[in-house]
C-alpha cells in the first residue's frame, strides 16, 4: 500500500475523532468502527450504511486531544494492513457519510499534533 494512501486513512480518522462526546479511544474501537469500509476506501464497494456508522461512531468517540492522536496512530497502522487504499476515497469518506469535517485529508498527517 502506498505511503500516502496510509496517512491519508489516518488523518482522516483524526479530524474525525474531533470536537466529539466522552469516551476512551482504543485501537480496537477505531479497527471495528472502520472495518465496514475497507471495500469502499479499497475502491471495491460503496459507501455501506454500516461504514456511516462506524464513522459517526468515532467521530462521536473522542473528546480530548489524547483519544484523537489514538485514533489517528491506530488508524496509521490498521491502514498498513490494508492494501491498496485510494486517497481519493478515504478524503470523501466523511462528507459521503454525513460527517463535516474542517480539515482537509492528506498523506503529511502528524498524529502528534
Amino acid at each position: 500500500m502506498a505511503v500516502g494512501g496510509k496517512a491519508a486513512l489516518a488523518l482522516l480518522l483524526c479530524v474525525m475523532v474531533a470536537n466529539t462526546v466522552e469516551a476512551a479511544v482504543t485501537c480496537q474501537m477505531v479497527v471495528s468502527s472502520l472495518t465496514p469500509c475497507a471495500s469502499y476506501l479499497t475502491a471495491r464497494g460503496p459507501v455501506t450504511a454500516s461504514c456511516c456508522n462506524g464513522i459517526t461512531s468515532l467521530y462521536k468517540a473522542a473528546s480530548t486531544t489524547v483519544d484523537r492522536q489514538t485514533a489517528c496512530k491506530c488508524m496509521e497502522q490498521a491502514a498498513g494492513m490494508v492494501p491498496g487504499i485510494n486517497l481519493n476515497a478515504a478524503s470523501s469518506l466523511p462528507g459521503k457519510c454525513g460527517v463535516n469535517i474542517p480539515y482537509k485529508i492528506s498523506p503529511t498527517t502528524d498524529c502528534s499534533k
